[in-house]
């Protein structure tokens, strides 16, 4: 069955209403689309939802993150080295800034943090582009501060690239990429030195190891709810797809696979694979062409949030009630079943 077929679409705008920065103002920015590839689509979402736009203004927004402690959404502006934070009481304000790039080097990129995640503990854990690193916020989540702990910053002697985005397991080992996006040349750039793009391991004792050197983009990264399988995507325009790895019950690679290509949607649809969750249905939202892909666990393209920007990532409440999802200048949400 095409496509087309399922397609459900409305209110496309984007640019021609005033949007609610005000929380106690009754306007209402929406934006998008909702795609419907597959009937099983309507076991997530209604045909009839709407995506709202919370907040705008931003460069590139990114790293979202429900803090459940707080009630409360946080999410990166990569380029403005900040991270934000967005509640219903409140709207957006300035979380911390600077996010990432602290340790000052004139010849390195000046951009902010990244992909954020918490640890087992409650702590802020932060992939921070201009420093290169991955680094834990010395400070509560209520009273954030620009003092870090570096967890991350070498691997055999050698500067990271840029991590991008962090995933940790229940054991609070933690799985990121690193891409050279944070490096002001990419892949050219002079200060760059590790010869790949990879993604790492790092073990609760510190040690670093090196998963995988072949993806040219490794960018967003997730696990299932039992571990046995990971996820990472691959933003490049030429090789757009989600990396599949079986994993053993000591966390090691077993089997690698192609989850999904999406390739040829690139030419078509603003965006790349990029940040990505898994709700407890066990459905991937994966950012990619078009907005937000959803998957089935067997791969399939059930349907897409099509939020007519270049979509960065995305993040579920903790009741799994709304999907929050950061779009180039956007703050956007969706409601779930």
């Amino acid at each position: 069955m095409t496509k087309s077929l399922f397609a459900i679409t409305w209110m496309t705008i984007i640019s021609f209403v005033s949007c609610k920065q005000n929380p106690t103002s009754t306007e209402l920015k929406t934006a998008g689309h909702i795609e419907i590839y597959d009937p099983e689509m309507l076991q997530i979402i209604d045909s009839n939802v709407i995506i709202e736009i919370l907040a705008d203004g931003f460069n590139w927004s990114e790293g979202p993150l429900w803090l459940p402690s707080e009630n409360k959404l946080i999410f990166t502006d990569v380029p403005e080295n900040t991270i934000y934070a967005w509640d219903e009481k409140n709207g957006k304000q300035r979380y911390l800034t600077p996010s990432g790039y602290t340790i000052i080097n004139p010849k390195g990129g000046k951009e902010g943090a990244n992909g954020l995640a918490l640890d087992s503990k409650g702590n802020l854990i932060l992939c921070q582009h201009g420093n290169r690193a991955v680094a834990k916020m010395i400070a509560p989540l209520q009273t954030p501060k620009d003092s870090f702990e570096y967890l991350a910053l070498t691997y055999q002697g050698r500067k990271f690239n840029s991590p991008n985005d962090v995933h940790i397991t229940k054991d609070g080992e933690m799985f990121f990429t690193d891409p050279p996006y944070g490096l002001p040349g990419q892949d050219k750039d002079s200060i760059k030195e590790i010869p790949y793009s990879g993604v790492y391991r790092l073990k609760t004792d510190g040690t670093i190891i090196l998963l995988d050197s072949t993806l040219t983009r490794p960018n967003g990264i997730t696990f299932s709810a039992d571990e046995k399988i990971m996820y990472v995507a691959n933003s490049d325009p030429d090789k757009s797809f989600w990396k599949k790895y079986i994993l053993d019950d000591q966390k090691n690679i077993i089997e690698t696979s192609t989850f999904a290509d999406v390739t040829h949607l690139v030419p078509k649809f603003k965006g790349l694979p990029d940040g990505m969750k898994i709700g407890k249905n066990g459905y991937i939202y994966a950012s990619g062409p078009g907005g937000i892909l959803i998957f089935n666990q067997n791969s399939r393209h059930v349907g897409t949030i099509n939020t007519g920007q270049a979509t960065a990532n995305c993040a579920l409440d903790a009741d799994e009630k709304y999907l929050y999802m950061t779009a180039d200048e956007f703050l956007m949400r969706v409601r779930l079943k």
